[in-house]
């Protein structure tokens, strides 16, 4: 008994040496968000307070993402945040991914899925009032409706999409 658990501290020790790999942009990223669209500074700042550790290229990593297996867990959960959105590359997407992550943002928000509750557990900081989770949603909206509609090519698309997600 004495030498599983010697073994299982061992392998504990050799794991910290396996650490995924930071991502950390420095400065505002050029096709951030920020520029590409008319974001009030508040709601920014609260895009930035709530999402931004899942949602962009520059996150801040708690100090218990350098303890493993936790950090490769949190390492995954921002992969796939970044994955489905990516405030720092927002103006590299096409006006159709633009026009979807909007409405999801505003969604996202309007019904209390995001951010999410796993991650307020521990980052207080980002709670977001209802007042706020509004104005995100409201300026989503409205960046949304902003932007060009549909070409021919989008909108075949589209419907290739939905019919495909009816079969």
């Amino acid at each position: 008994m004495k030498k599983i658990g010697i073994l299982i501290l061992l392998v504990f020790i050799a794991i910290q040496f396996i650490r995924p790999k930071k991502i950390q942009s420095i400065g505002v990223d050029k096709d951030d968000i920020v520029f590409t669209t008319g974001v009030p500074k508040e709601t920014w700042q609260n895009i930035q307070r709530a999402c931004y550790d899942c949602h962009s290229n520059k996150p801040n990593y708690p100090w218990y993402f350098n303890i493993q297996p936790i950090g490769w867990w949190i390492n995954n959960h921002m992969e796939e945040g970044r994955h489905h959105l990516n405030f720092s590359e927002f103006n590299s997407y096409k006006l159709g991914r633009k026009r979807h992550k909007l409405e999801e943002v505003a969604e996202s928000v309007t019904e209390h899925w995001m951010p999410l509750s796993s991650y307020l557990w521990i980052h207080k900081n980002a709670r977001l009032s209802d007042k706020e989770l509004k104005a995100i949603a409201d300026w989503a909206n409205m960046e949304r409706s902003m932007l060009p509609p549909p070409d021919k090519e989008e909108l075949e698309w589209l419907e290739k999409k939905k019919k495909k997600n009816k079969d």
